[in-house]
C-alpha cells in the first residue's frame, strides 16, 4: 500500500506538470525503488548592516516534495523525478525588507514588500545504462566544481537542461551537462544564467569532466566549463585523504581555476563586474585562482588551516545571475550562487581581484562525547591586498568569523528533525562604493524531512 501511495503521488506529480506516466508489467523496479520525501524548513534571516545600511529581518516556511522513482526493467532502464516547492513569509515587511536587500529570501511584490507564498513545479526524465545516468528536465541540481547549487537559505536552486554522470569506468566518475535555465532560491521564474554583473542571460553553460580515484588515497580532479558569451574555465583538483590509524586523519585539497573571456563578454549586456573589484580589462573575465586546504581530524575534533590566491588581473567568475532583470527593469529573483571554494561564506566571498586570504576552522562532534547529533564549528577568514576598482593603487582588507550549530535529534518520535543556528560577523576597508559594509547575519534553520516510504 505504501508503495502504491508513493506512485499515486508520482502520478500526480506528472499529470500536474503535464507529463507522460504510463504503468505497465516492465514498471516494477520503477515502482518497489520509488520514494516520496516531504521536506519542511523554517527560517528566521537577520541581516544587519553595520554602516547605517538597509537591514532585513524575515521569517519564511518553505516545503519540497520530492517524489523519485526507480527505474523500468531491461537493458535501459527508464523513470522520473518530480519536484514540487512551496515558500510562505511568515513575518518580515516593507520596513525590514527594502530595496538594497529585497529577493535574498522570498521574492518581493512592486512595492518591496515580500510575497505572501510563491511556489514552482519542476521535473526531470531519466535514464540509466549500467552505471551510466542521464537526466533532463527542470529541476536539475549539478554540484560539480564548476558549478555548485545554492540550497543556504528557504528554498534550493534549480535549474533546467540535461546532465550526464557515468561510472562504468573503473575508479572513474564522470561528469557532463548543458545547463540552460535556472532558478534561485527566491524566484519562481526560471532565467538565462550569466556572470555577476551581467543582465542578459545565457542559454547555454556547458561542464565535462571526471574524477579519478589515482590511489587509494589520492583522488584527482578536471573539469572544462563555458558559459557561452561570458566566460571559458578550466579547473584543476587534488585530494589526498590518508588515514593516521583509530579516529585520525589528514586531508589536503588542493583547486586551480583558469578562466577567460568568451564570445560577447564585455559588450553592455554580457558585462562581468568583477566582484564590484578591480578589472584589468573592465567588463571582462580574466582570472586564475589557487586554493590549497588541510585538515587534521582527530576523534571529534577537526582542524583545518588554508591558503588562497586571486590573481591581479580581475576576480574569480562563477554563475550568478543576481543581475539579471525583467522586461520592465526590475529584479528577477534570481540572486543567491554558489562556488566551489571556502571563501563562499555566510556573508563574504573573498573573490575580488588580488585578494590573498588566509582561513582557519575548528570543528567538534559531540557524538565522541555521548550527544549524538549534536555539531558545532567556528571559522576565521581573512583577505588582504585587495585592489582599489578604480585601479588608484590602493589596497584594502575585509575579515569575516563564522559560527555554527547543529543538532539533529537521533532516536524517537521526533528522529530527524534539526535545528541549525549560525552566526557571521563581516569588518571591511573597502568603500561602500565598490560593494563594501561591516555587516552581522543570523540565520536559525528548523528542518524536517518525512518520507512516505
Amino acid at each position: 500500500m505504501v508503495h502504491r501511495n508513493a506512485l499515486n503521488i508520482a502520478i500526480s506529480l506528472a499529470t500536474l506538470l503535464g507529463l507522460p506516466m504510463v504503468v505497465t508489467p516492465a514498471c516494477a523496479d520503477f515502482l518497489e525503488d520509488s520514494k516520496v520525501t516531504l521536506n519542511a524548513r523554517t527560517l528566521y534571516f537577520e541581516g544587519d548592516n553595520r554602516d547605517g545600511g538597509s537591514d532585513q529581518r524575515q521569517t519564511v516556511q518553505g516545503f519540497k516534495l520530492d517524489a523519485i522513482s526507480g527505474y523500468t526493467s531491461g537493458p535501459v532502464g527508464f523513470g522520473i523525478d518530480a519536484q514540487a516547492l512551496t515558500g510562505i513569509t511568515l513575518g518580515g515587511g516593507i520596513d525590514n525588507h527594502s530595496s538594497s536587500t529585497v529577493n535574498t529570501v522570498s521574492p518581493v511584490s512592486t512595492d518591496g514588500t515580500p510575497v505572501h507564498n510563491w511556489t514552482r513545479f519542476g521535473a526531470s526524465l531519466k535514464a540509466k545504462i549500467s552505471q551510466t545516468e542521464m537526466r533532463a528536465g527542470s529541476n536539475l541540481a549539478p554540484n560539480v566544481p564548476v558549478i555548485v547549487t545554492n540550497d543556504g537559505r528557504l528554498l534550493p536552486q534549480t535549474f533546467e537542461g540535461a546532465m550526464f554522470s557515468s561510472k562504468d569506468i573503473e575508479n572513474v566518475t564522470v561528469n557532463a551537462g548543458r545547463i540552460t535555465r535556472g532558478t534561485s532560491r527566491a524566484s519562481s521564474n526560471s532565467a538565462g544564467l550569466a556572470a555577476n554583473g551581467g543582465t542578459k542571460g545565457s542559454d547555454s553553460f556547458i561542464y565535462g569532466g571526471a574524477d579519478w580515484k589515482a590511489a587509494k588515497d589520492l583522488t584527482l580532479q578536471y573539469y572544462y566549463a563555458k558559459l557561452e558569451d561570458y566566460y571559458k574555465q578550466n579547473f584543476l583538483g587534488a585530494i589526498y585523504l590518508k588515514p593516521l590509524g583509530d579516529d585520525q586523519s589528514f586531508k589536503v585539497d588542493l583547486r586551480y581555476f583558469d578562466s577567460t573571456s568568451d564570445g560577447k563578454n564585455g559588450d553592455s549586456a554580457y558585462r562581468f563586474n568583477n566582484n564590484n573589484g578591480y578589472a584589468r580589462k573592465p567588463g571582462e573575465v580574466d582570472n586564475k585562482t589557487w586554493s590549497a586546504m588541510f585538515t587534521y581530524a582527530l576523534g571529534g575534533h577537526s582542524f583545518m588551516l588554508g591558503r588562497q590566491r586571486i590573481n591581479d588581473d580581475g576576480g574569480f567568475v562563477w554563475v550568478n545571475n543576481g543581475s539579471i532583470r525583467d522586461g520592465r527593469g526590475r529584479p528577477e529573483g534570481e540572486g543567491g550562487s554558489s562556488f566551489y571554494l571556502f571563501t563562499d561564506l555566510m556573508i563574504g566571498q573573498f573573490s575580488r581581484a588580488g585578494e590573498d586570504t588566509s582561513f582557519g576552522q575548528y570543528s567538534y562532534d559531540f557524538s565522541k562525547q555521548g550527544i549524538p547529533g549534536l555539531k558545532a564549528a567556528i571559522s576565521y577568514i581573512s583577505g588582504r591586498d585587495i585592489k582599489d576598482a578604480n585601479g588608484s593603487g590602493s589596497e584594502y582588507k575585509e575579515w569575516e568569523r563564522d559560527y555554527r550549530f547543529d543538532y539533529t535529534v537521533p532516536t524517537g518520535t521526533l528522529k530527524g528533525l534539526g535545528f541549525t543556528l549560525r552566526r557571521a560577523n563581516l569588518r571591511t576597508n573597502i568603500p561602500g562604493s565598490q560593494g563594501g559594509a561591516d555587516t552581522d547575519q543570523t540565520r536559525f534553520y528548523i528542518n524536517y524531512s518525512y518520507a512516505f516510504m
